[in-house]
């Protein structure tokens, strides 16, 4: 009889350990398996992908059929910005409810998702707006007829009046009335066709260059601090960054980030100008005002007069 061999083929004995270890699976359930957290690096990388999806996300809904992404960006720009600055003379919550339906309205018939629509809003309005307010209601910051008792404090009752959340409620909706109108500027016009009727309503060249640089130079910054943890990623064998590794991490690629930023910004500048760029936004096909945009422009006016109408009644 022969001796018994060994079945381990030569390159698995010469592998190391942390490469034949197999881990158990996770299971939807999340019975099995213990699932890792992410470290510091990886969720801010996360966030700037985020980030960036959201971006290409809009300039494909701004190419998309429907109400606004049709008319002229110049006249969304004059129309829309009206439309802030009427919301800013309001005094009436059922006015600036009015308009905010009639711009969720105007968002379903531009083929935006609405659901995507209303997080981009709702998601920060009472989050920041929210903390802001808040001292307001109470009857220390604005006396008036406690609805909602909290308690007394040094001797005297402590809780929300109606004037402070009735105050507090016109600013979170004119904020989010303003935010909303926005939102729907940016979503429906291309981000060179805003910039070229920005210059066309006699914005400085000088603005439009510094927001022009900014907003393409963040995508290359994203692109750099991937390249860096990529780059760290491929060098590290063995177990993730942990948090203090991931700070010292960060803290030591700020340096260097600045760096490639100075010297990328030279190298950009150098390259526009070199193709004849001078701060002028140029389009291949010319902008022109068609009826719908006329349309649109009656419309705005004819509903701005009637909810400044409505909130002098009202009010």
């Amino acid at each position: 009889m022969t001796a018994p061999t060994d079945v381990t083929p030569r390159r698995a004995r010469l592998a190391p350990d942390w490469l034949l270890r197999t881990e158990v699976g996770l299971c939807p359930c999340g019975c099995l398996g213990k699932p890792r957290r992410r470290n510091l690096v990886a969720r801010t990388l996360r966030g700037l992908s985020e980030l960036v999806r959201r971006a290409m996300f809009s300039d494909d809904v701004a190419g998309a059929p429907g109400l606004l992404p049709r008319l002229d960006a110049r006249v969304k720009v004059v129309t829309l910005l009206g439309l802030v600055v009427v919301a800013a003379f309001l005094r009436s919550i059922p006015m600036l409810g009015a308009m905010y339906v009639a711009a969720v309205a105007v968002a379903w018939m531009s083929r935006l998702p609405l659901r995507s629509f209303l997080a981009r809003v709702w998601l920060f309005v009472p989050v920041f707006t929210g903390f802001v307010v808040l001292p307001a209601t109470l009857n220390v910051v604005t006396p008036g007829t406690i609805v909602v008792p909290l308690g007394t404090w040094l001797g005297g009752s402590v809780g929300f009046t109606a004037e402070g959340l009735e105050s507090a409620g016109l600013i979170v909706m004119r904020v989010a009335l303003s935010t909303s109108l926005v939102v729907l500027l940016t979503l429906t016009t291309p981000w060179a066709r805003l910039l070229a009727a920005l210059r066309s309503l006699r914005v400085p060249t000088t603005v439009i260059l510094v927001v022009a640089m900014a907003y393409r130079y963040v995508f290359h910054l994203l692109t750099a601090v991937d390249d860096m943890y990529t780059a760290r990623r491929a060098r590290t064998v063995g177990r993730d960054l942990d948090f203090r590794s991931g700070r010292r991490f960060v803290a030591a690629s700020a340096g260097a980030l600045f760096g490639k930023a100075h010297a990328l910004s030279e190298e950009v500048y150098l390259a526009m100008v070199a193709r004849g760029f001078t701060g002028e936004v140029r389009l291949l096909e010319r902008n022109r005002v068609a009826t719908r945009d006329v349309i649109w422009c009656v419309m705005c006016t004819l509903a701005a007069a009637a909810v400044l109408w409505g909130d002098r009644v009202v009010g």
